[in-house]
């Protein structure tokens, strides 16, 4: 339905607004959106479905797909396995791997460590009986391959 700017008026006068019908900018503050908290402004825009693997995942996946046909290792998968740390908390790590003397290792790989992930990394070693173990990138400068971090 459309009206003329009289008719808008009567109309408005009849509901009993007062005065021109003001016009909302949805920028302003009760309708912007919140600023990022800390955590969602280290997060990627995009963040990856569960099952998907990242960039660097993907690279470490290559890793142990190659050390799996030298017989280093004998099985691996991509978030395999769900922990149950405590109700409604969970952890997943990015790879189970079992080794060639058959002890089920778990491998986290990142590029830089959240304070959440590194405290459920180290209750999961704490309370489970496998070798959690981290893995991080070295820069080719610093000779490339991966940083090893024991729990």
């Amino acid at each position: 339905m459309r009206m003329t700017e009289e008719q808008l008026a009567a109309y408005l006068e009849r509901r009993g607004v007062a005065g021109e019908p003001t016009v909302v900018d949805v920028s302003d503050p009760p309708f912007a959106a919140p600023p990022p908290t800390a955590k969602q402004a280290l997060q990627a825009l995009g963040r990856l479905p569960t099952g998907t693997m990242n960039k660097t995942e993907r690279s470490y996946a290559c890793r142990l797909d190659q050390m799996k046909h030298a017989g280093k290792i004998l099985w691996f998968g991509f978030e395999a396995i769900k922990l149950r740390l405590a109700d409604n908390t969970f952890y997943t790590p990015d790879f189970a791997v079992m080794a060639d003397d058959g002890v089920i290792e778990l491998h986290e790989v990142k590029g830089f460590w959240t304070d959440d992930a590194r405290v459920k990394i180290k209750v999961a070693a704490d309370k489970f009986p496998f070798r959690f173990m981290a893995m991080k990138p070295r820069t080719l400068k610093a000779g490339g391959g991966w940083e090893v971090e024991e729990f």
